[in-house]
């Protein structure tokens, strides 16, 4: 693929690439053809990329015909090279922060740095395009004027159940990520949580040759994916509760509701914890209730 020709632009354009400034640029979610014309002169022109995986932003640049210094930044070493990263562009280094497809700090540790650089006093600018989670809910075949992002959901039992019980609630549609080796424990905890009738669209390999979306409920997703091999990264895109379905979902007794929890995984603090969020009542009245004699 050749690099776009260069075009003459009004000297009020905003493309111009400075020192001193972090430059967030969305890059293809599996597709090349995506990339803007805007994202590859900053990418082109910039001091330096910073890059969730080198070897991967590397081949994608060499693509373009692209040659630029890298340095990792990723969820594992944020702290220590995103000091690195502003320092250099507080002496009036530029810098292209990148995610491996996407747009940077959605889900991502590119949060971290834009915060640092905001607390530091430097300069922050986004070169928008692709968003996996944007991108399928326009897929979706869901109302999309008010949704909610909820990303990953935590590899903690408790804290996953917790967030989910929360959100049962939600009369947004609901957007989630998910890996595909951890996509059927999801769906069956999205079945016990938002019960069955919900509806979902599971979007996969957005963009790519393969790209799917299927429609359905929850209850048929888990009958679908007990015989499909999940495949490829998914994004799913959830409908929010009716406000005639929203009701207590929990027994009328707060000591049977903790034990409940408890039975269910949670530890006896996060349940005290959950019960009393739950039914707006104060966490400590809860605690003597169960530990009372």
């Amino acid at each position: 693929m050749s690099f776009p020709k260069k075009r003459n632009v009004s000297q009020f354009e905003k493309n111009a690439v400075e020192g001193g400034v972090l430059y967030l640029v969305a890059t293809p979610i599996g597709n090349l053809a995506d990339i803007s014309e805007r994202a590859l002169k900053v990418l082109s022109e910039v001091d330096f990329v910073a890059a969730e995986d080198t070897r991967n932003t590397g081949l994608m640049l060499s693509r373009f015909e692209i040659s630029k210094p890298m340095i990792s930044y990723f969820e594992h070493n944020k702290r220590e090279r995103g000091e690195i990263i502003v320092d250099r562009i507080e002496a009036g280094e530029s810098c292209a922060l990148v995610t491996d497809a996407g747009t940077p700090a959605i889900s991502d540790p590119g949060e971290d740095i834009v915060r640092l650089c905001h607390e530091r006093g430097v300069k922050v600018t986004s070169i928008p395009g692709c968003c996996a989670a944007v991108t399928a809910l326009t897929l979706s075949g869901l109302p999309t004027g008010r949704f909610t992002f909820e990303g990953f959901l935590s590899t903690s039992k408790s804290e996953r159940r917790e967030r989910l019980s929360e959100l049962a609630s939600e009369t947004r549609t609901m957007i989630f990520y998910e890996a595909p080796h951890k996509l059927r424990n999801t769906l069956d905890d999205l079945l016990a949580h938002f019960g069955g009738d919900r509806e979902i669209s599971l979007c996969r390999e957005i963009t790519k040759l393969n790209e799917e979306v299927c429609r359905t409920t929850i209850a048929e997703a888990v009958e679908i994916y007990k015989e499909k091999e999940p495949r490829g990264e998914y994004v799913l895109v959830i409908s929010g509760a009716k406000k005639a379905e929203i009701k207590p979902d929990f027994p009328d007794d707060p000591l049977e509701h903790v034990n409940q929890l408890i039975d269910g995984g949670m530890s006896k603090m996060d349940a005290v914890k959950a019960v009393a969020k739950a039914r707006g009542i104060p966490k400590n009245e809860i605690y003597n209730l169960v530990n009372r004699d």
